[in-house]
């Protein structure tokens, strides 16, 4: 019952950060609406806790790939897209150094 609640509470998260990676994309919410869908249909009646687990981590690598990686792309003109990244996908830019500084080991 335990691994039920687990799958459960990672495809409502797998939903939630559909909504936000593809937020005003009608076309991309649907489909990764229906591809998550598909896919848990497909797997629900797995009874093998190797085999659910094994899902279970390659779902939780595809939300963190979502969250961590996507970037929405809007066509604004012919040849522009007008790309907009969240904060999720933002890293610190860490200035270049010439002169590293020596480690003491």
């Amino acid at each position: 019952m335990a691994s039920r609640l687990k799958v459960l509470r990672l495809f409502k998260t797998l939903h939630r950060t559909r909504e936000n990676v593809f937020r005003e994309d009608t076309r991309a919410l649907e489909a990764a609406r229906e591809k998550i869908n598909e896919e848990f249909k497909k797997n629900k009646n797995e009874t093998s806790p190797e085999t659910i687990n094994q899902m279970m981590k390659l779902a939780s690598d595809v939300e963190i790939v979502l969250r961590t990686s996507v970037i929405q792309g809007v066509h604004v003109a012919d040849n522009k897209l007008l790309l907009r990244p969240r904060r999720d996908v933002l890293q610190d830019n860490v200035p270049y150094c010439d002169h590293p500084s020596k480690s003491s080991t």
